[in-house]
C-alpha cells in the first residue's frame, strides 16, 4: 500500500524539498501540504492521510495544538504525526508526545531517517528519531508534571495489566523492539505483539510511543539519572 503523508511546515521552500524527497519514494506520496495546524488537521481529514509531518512552531493553531486535535478525532485514529523539530532537545518533544504524536525527527536528520520514520510511524511503531538517544524522554518526563510518584491515574490504570502485559510494557519503554523483547522474555513476537495491542487496548494508547510515555508518567519505569 501507498503510505499517504501530509506535509504541515510553514516554510514553502521546506515543504517543496519534503514533496520531492517523499514523492521519489514509490511506497509513498505527498497528498497534501498546510501552512499552519488548522490546515494540517482540516487536510489530514479530507485527503485521508496515514502520516503527518508537524511541524511544531506554526502562526495561528501551532503544531502541537494540531496534534492534540487529530489525536482526539475518533475519525482519524488511524493518522500517525511525526514531529519535525529544530531542536531535539526540546520541551516540545514531550509536550507533543503527550498530545498524541507518535515521534519526533530533527530537521537536521538525513534523508533515509525522514523517510524511514514515515514508514515506521505508518506502521504503527514510531517512538524517537535515530538520532535520539533512548533516554532523552525520560529526562524530559523526569521534569513534567508528574511528581515523584508518577500520575495516579494513569497508575490505578495499570492495574488492569496482567503480570506479563506490565514486563512488556517496561520494555517497550526502554525502547526495544518486538523481535528483542521475544529475546528478552524467551517468548515469541506474536506472542509479545499480542501482549503489545492487548496493553495499548487496555491504556487507550494509540501506538507504542503513548505506551512508553504512560510507562514513565504512571511510575512503572523511572527515568534513568546519568
Amino acid at each position: 500500500m501507498t503510505i499517504r503523508v501530509l506535509l504541515a511546515d510553514d516554510q514553502a521552500l521546506l515543504r517543496s524539498a519534503f514533496r520531492v524527497l517523499v514523492d521519489s519514494e514509490p511506497d509513498m506520496e505527498v497528498v497534501g501540504e498546510a501552512s499552519d495546524g488548522a490546515q494540517a488537521v482540516r487536510l489530514a481529514k479530507e485527503e485521508r492521510a496515514d502520516v503527518v509531518l508537524m511541524d511544531i512552531r506554526m502562526p495561528g493553531t501551532d503544531g502541537l495544538a494540531a496534534t492534540r486535535l487529530i489525536s482526539a478525532d475518533p475519525s482519524l485514529a488511524h493518522v500517525r504525526v511525526v514531529i519535525l523539530t529544530t531542536f531535539e532537545v526540546d520541551d516540545y518533544v514531550v509536550r507533543s508526545l503527550r498530545a498524541g504524536a507518535s515521534g519526533f525527527l530533527g530537521k537536521g536528520s538525513e534523508p533515509e531517517e525522514l523517510l524511514n520514520a514515515i514508514r515506521v510511524a505508518a506502521g504503527g511503531d514510531a517512538l524517537l528519531s535515530p538520532t535520539a538517544t533512548k533516554g532523552l524522554i525520560a529526562r524530559f518526563l523526569a521534569q513534567g508534571d508528574a511528581g515523584d510518584d508518577g500520575d495516579p491515574d494513569r497508575a490505578q490504570r495499570l492495574s488492569a495489566l496482567t503480570g506479563r502485559e506490565r514486563e512488556v510494557l517496561v520494555q517497550v519503554a526502554g525502547g526495544h523492539s518486538n523481535d528483542e523483547i521475544a529475546e528478552r522474555l524467551e517468548v515469541s513476537p506474536l506472542t509479545v505483539k499480542t501482549h503489545v495491542n492487548r496493553a495499548m487496548a487496555k491504556l487507550g494508547a494509540r501506538d507504542r510511543a503513548q505506551l512508553v510515555v504512560i510507562a514513565y508518567e504512571s511510575g512503572l519505569v523511572r527515568p534513568r539519572v546519568d
